[in-house]
């Protein structure tokens, strides 16, 4: 069994796979004082609940804060006896390096993005993540993540607007059922419902202009099912495309 972790800047994700398919996923919020003893006795809890029988024998690691990660080293070393891949540290090998400026470390979440959607779907690809952040990662033919766009999140923008304004509220985003609202909170949804919606329609449409190739669009993360229902923004949706590039990752350190 493997066990993937993605820990972003909000939530950290815990996978098992088991060669063929994930038998659980498990989020928890990131912070970066928890300890491995910490870790292991809410995961364990967990796995209790879900009674599947652990032979978890490798287990990787993509981290967008770096201050996690030792913490969840000594759990993987401590309770699995192993020790994990981490994606963007030299000893994890990738498919195809990325294209970038030189000097420039990619976010290992979007070199995951980037694995998992040429494994899917070849290259020529737009991955479209709703995280902390909502970035946009390109792929290339050969598979080579060749960089992308970074837009503040949804949910940091909410909260950034009802902390910098104070007569607005923090409201829940949704789509609202009608564009002009006729009350504080539908204002609010609306313009950050469709604001959003344009903002990644417009993005999308200038990253296949300059690209000059026909391109798929992959929208993945908690929001992307939501957006989808206000345009025809992807071509499909894939909950799981991060962690599915960390198996393909770990598979191939396994094989090289």
């Amino acid at each position: 069994m493997l066990l993937a972790i993605d820990c972003g800047n909000t939530n950290t994700v815990f996978s098992i796979w088991d060669g063929k398919t994930f038998l659980c996923t498990l989020r928890t919020s990131t912070h970066h004082a928890r300890t491995a003893d910490a870790y292991f006795t809410w995961f364990s809890t967990l796995i209790q609940h879900y009674n599947i029988e652990l032979d978890i024998q490798d287990v990787i690691i993509s981290s967008t804060v770096p201050r996690v990660v030792f913490n969840l080293r000594v759990f993987a070393d401590r309770f699995f006896g192993c020790r994990p891949l981490v994606v963007g540290k030299p000893e994890c090998k990738l498919p195809v390096s990325p294209r970038v400026d030189r000097a420039t470390q990619p976010g290992p979440d979007r070199l995951a993005n980037a694995v998992g959607a040429f494994d899917r779907h070849g290259g020529n690809v737009i991955v479209v993540d709703f995280g902390t952040a909502t970035n946009f990662d390109v792929v290339a033919e050969d598979g080579a993540y060749v960089g992308g766009v970074i837009a503040p999140g949804v949910n940091l923008s909410l909260e950034a607007l009802s902390s910098g304004a104070a007569a607005l509220p923090h409201v829940d985003i949704s789509q609202p059922e009608k564009v002009i609202g006729t009350n504080t909170i539908g204002c609010i949804q609306s313009g950050v419902f469709w604001g959003y919606t344009g903002l990644i329609e417009g993005i999308i449409n200038r990253v296949k202009a300059e690209y000059g190739k026909p391109m798929k669009v992959i929208g993945t993360g908690g929001l992307a099912p939501l957006f989808e229902k206000g345009d025809h923004l992807f071509d499909m949706i894939e909950d799981d495309l991060t962690m599915h590039g960390l198996t393909v990752i770990n598979d191939y350190n396994k094989e090289s």
